[in-house]
Parts: structure tokens; sequence; C-alpha cells
């Protein structure tokens, strides 16, 4: 083979253009058109804003035991289950003839409610409910108005897409899927841009402010999804009839859902949680109805892959809490924690948006999740002394451990759903956006369900309290080998096929 110089040189320059090209390649993509839905992501991400003032006052004001935290984090997390009522209204259902600014509106006066209500219950507004029931209430003002507010968002995502050329000419496939995918990595990083604008800022709010006026304070967020409105030019999107099976079925599954969690069922959540992926599932297979049979078979064995991803258990609250009580870690060092990790996020994103969006699904998945396993091992060392002998040696002590923790795995919480939210833009049929990106969407919130409840029996089995950690150590461990584990044995069983 005969040896050629230029392209010896073009191999010795492209680590430098591929580096230059992912720097600038979020900056080159971005359009006007994309500022509505950024706007909105960007506002989800800033309701970290009270992040620091709530769970402080979760430990200071309410009686809640972790195990119980976890099981209100399973309701907390019902309402994005039922995203394909909001998303076929959205699609089919104008109000005051809008189908997306309207909606945006009434998700941000449900955030709005929230806040008040979270207020009133730190100030002492409403001395006739009990502080815990004021909690959920408040929590579940915010989610509904969130999920309302991520619906449109989601619709808008792929409508800004245009899957044609100015001749009317269809453009390639791998050209609207790389620009569906690019869309999405935008978003994310308006999300991981508002965490990072508030994180440190919530832990300041935190330390200067009583937790009532933090939450008032909050109410300056959901006024960025209203603003976004104004930058809305016209709804153009075909609107399709409501289909009432949806709608219909995702009602009633709302209504089963809400009885359950009000009566005093056994294993309601349980139910809840079986009830609703047979519910979504059936729904899913009669949207997809109409794709070919291998387009179905690369959605189903992608999404199990990455449900498996998501199905994972968390500690709980009882390692904050022992940080707060044996490491004496303080809301401004908390603030200062969430904003490293915030940055970290956001840089990883924006340096990995090309890998995101064009490298296999499950090599993603691979190794997000072993690097994930790695990156907690420092939470275990700290329960078990590691930071004295650290200290001890290097001068290196709990804060520095905890603060390096935070900046190496931050970035991993927002890689993991870019290849899917491409996969689900990329076959969103026409008229029907919001409605096929909420069902997806409700049965990937199906899966972090599944991780609460995990989290919730962990924390039964290594009961964790305040004042009360002797058990933390076996949970820690736990909860790292499972999240290793789960999403492994998924790829390993259904990645070929991917």
């Amino acid at each position: 083979m005969r040896y050629d110089a230029r392209i010896a040189g073009d191999l010795r320059e492209r680590p430098n253009l591929t580096l230059i090209d992912n720097l600038v390649r979020p900056i080159q993509s971005f359009r006007l058109r994309y500022l509505p839905l950024v706007m909105i992501y960007f506002a989800y991400g800033a309701l970290g804003i009270i992040d620091v003032s709530r769970d402080m006052w979760v430990k200071e004001k309410l009686t809640l035991t972790p195990a119980e935290l976890a099981g209100i984090g399973v309701w907390l997390t019902l309402p994005w289950t039922i995203k394909m009522v909001f998303g076929q209204l959205a699609d089919s259902v104008p109000i005051l003839g809008s189908r997306r600014k309207a909606y945006i509106l009434i998700g941000a006066m449900f955030t709005m409610a929230g806040m008040v209500t979270l207020a009133g219950a730190a100030g002492g507004w409403f001395d006739s409910w009990r502080l815990d029931e004021l909690y959920v209430l408040g929590a579940v003002l915010i989610v509904v108005g969130t999920v309302i507010q991520d619906v449109i968002a989601d619709a808008m995502s792929t409508e800004v897409v245009s899957r044609v050329g100015p001749d009317g000419a269809p453009l390639p496939e791998h050209d609207v899927k790389a620009e569906l995918g690019m869309v999405q990595v935008l978003g994310r990083l308006a999300l991981s841009a508002g965490i990072l604008a508030v994180a440190g800022l919530s832990g300041w709010l935190a330390t200067l402010f009583d937790r009532s006026t933090v939450f008032l304070m909050g109410l300056a967020v959901p006024m960025l999804s209203v603003i976004s409105i104004f930058f809305i030019a016209s709804e153009t999107s075909e609107r399709k009839p409501l289909d009432w099976r949806i709608l219909g079925g995702g009602t009633l599954f709302g209504a089963v859902v809400l009885a359950l969690a009000l009566g005093s069922v056994p294993y309601s959540q349980e139910a809840i949680f079986a009830v609703s992926m047979t519910v979504i599932c059936g729904m899913l297979a009669w949207v997809t109805r109409d794709l070919d049979s291998n387009t179905r078979k690369a959605i189903l064995m992608t999404t199990i892959i990455i449900f498996a991803f998501r199905a994972t258990p968390a500690v709980g609250d009882g390692y904050f809490w022992w940080t707060l009580d044996v490491l004496k870690f303080d809301e401004a060092f908390y603030g200062t924690l969430r904003q490293t990790a915030a940055l970290l996020g956001l840089v990883a994103l924006w340096l990995f948006s090309k890998q995101l969006t064009e490298y296999p699904v499950k090599w993603t998945l691979l190794w997000l999740a072993i690097a994930g396993a790695i990156l907690s091992l420092p939470n275990v060392g700290l329960y078990y002394g590691l930071h004295h002998w650290t200290e001890e040696q290097f001068g290196i002590g709990a804060r520095t451990i905890a603060l390096i923790d935070a900046a190496t795995a931050s970035p991993f919480a927002q890689l993991s759903m870019i290849p899917l939210l491409t996969l689900i833009a990329f076959y969103a049929p026409a008229g029907r956006q919001a409605t096929w990106f909420a069902l997806m969407a409700s049965l990937m919130n199906m899966a972090l369900v599944a991780g609460q409840l995990q989290t919730k029996y962990l924390n039964q089995v290594f009961s964790v309290g305040r004042g009360d950690y002797a058990d933390l150590g076996a949970l820690l461990i736990t909860v790292i080998l499972m999240g290793l584990a789960i999403p492994l044995t998924a790829i390993l069983l259904f990645g070929r096929k991917v």
C-alpha cells in the first residue's frame, strides 16, 4: 500500500477536528424556532431553586421516614405515567384555538399553585392541615404542572424538524434523525443549564432566607415558561381527532390510580404499577400497529434496555441525612455540590452530543452503567471512614471527596435519555406527536416507579432513620450492585437484537 502524506496528516488532525466539531456543533445546530421548547426545558431544570430548602424543611419539620419518603416518591412519579391523557388533549382539543400555548399556561399555573402551597405550609398559613399532607399536595401540583409543560415541549421537539426540503422532496432519513437527535440534545442542554443556573443559588438561598420565602421566590421559574409563549410563531402542525381509546383508557387509568392512592388498599402502589404497565404497553401496541415488524422490534429491544437502566434503586434520603448529622454538610455546601454537578453534567452533554446521537444505544448505556457503579464507591468509602485516612495522608477531607465525586458522577444523569428520545422523535406519527411522546415517556417513567419501589423495599430491609445509620453501609453497597446488575443483564439479553 502506497504511503500518502495527506492521509496521514488527516489522521493526525482528526482528534482535534472531532473535539472542535463536538464543541461547536450544538451552537451551529441551534435554530430560532427551537427557542420556546428550550425555554420550557430550562424552566424545568430551574425548578431546583427550591431543592435544598425543601430537603432541609422535610428533615427539620416533617416526621416522614426514608422508606415513607420513597413511597411518596412513587406517588409523585405517577402523574408522569398518565402523560398520554395530556398528550391526547394537546393533540386534539384546542383551548381558545390553541393546542400549545394554552397548555403551557395551564401547566405554569399548576406549578405556581404548588409553590404557594409549600410556602404556606412552611410559613404556617394553614394551621388546620398537617405539614406532611401539605408537602404532598404542593409537590403533586408542581409535578402535574411540569408534566403538562413537558408534554408540549416534547411535541414541539418533533414539530420543529422538517421532513421535507425547500423543494418539497423528502429529506434523507439520516439527516432527519440527526437533527431530531440534536434537538433532543439541545433540550437536555437547556435542562442542564437550568439546573446549573440555580444549583448553587438553591443552597445560598436556603442559608439566607426562611423556607417559605424561598418557595415564593420559586414562582419566578414558571414565568419563564409563560414568556416562551410569545416566541411561538404559529401552531400549524396537523390536528388529529380524539382517539377515545387513548383518552378514555388513560382517563380511566388515572381514575383507578387516584382511587387506589386515596383508599387504604393493601399493596396499592404495586397494584398501580402492574395496572400501569398493562395499560401503557397495550396503548403502545395500538399506536405502533402501523409500523413494520422490524421497526417495532428495534423500538421494543431498545426500550427494554433503557427501561432496565432507569429501573434501578436509589439510596433514599437516609444518606443525605447522614451527611448532615455526621459529616456536618450544610445548605451552602450542598449548593456548591449541586453547582459542580450541574456544570459537569452540562459540559459532558455538550462534548458527547455527537456520540449520543449517532452511536448504538447499548454501548452508550453499557459504559454509563459501569462508570456509574465505579463512581458511586466514594459514597461507600465516606460511610466507612475513608475521609479520615485521606485527610491524614493527603489533606483531603470528606467535603473534598464529596465534591470530586459529584464532579465525576454528575454527567451520567442526563446522558442515558438522549438515544431513546431520538428514537421516539424519529418515529412520531404526524398529528399525534404529543400522544406518542407521552406514551413512551410514561413507559420510561414507569421505570422510575420501579426504581422507587425498590428504594422503598430496600429502606424497609435496611432500616435508616434520623440518627440511626447502622444499616446505611449495607444499603449503599446493595444499591450499587443492583444498579450495575440490572442494566447489564438487559444489555446481555437484548443488546444483540438492537
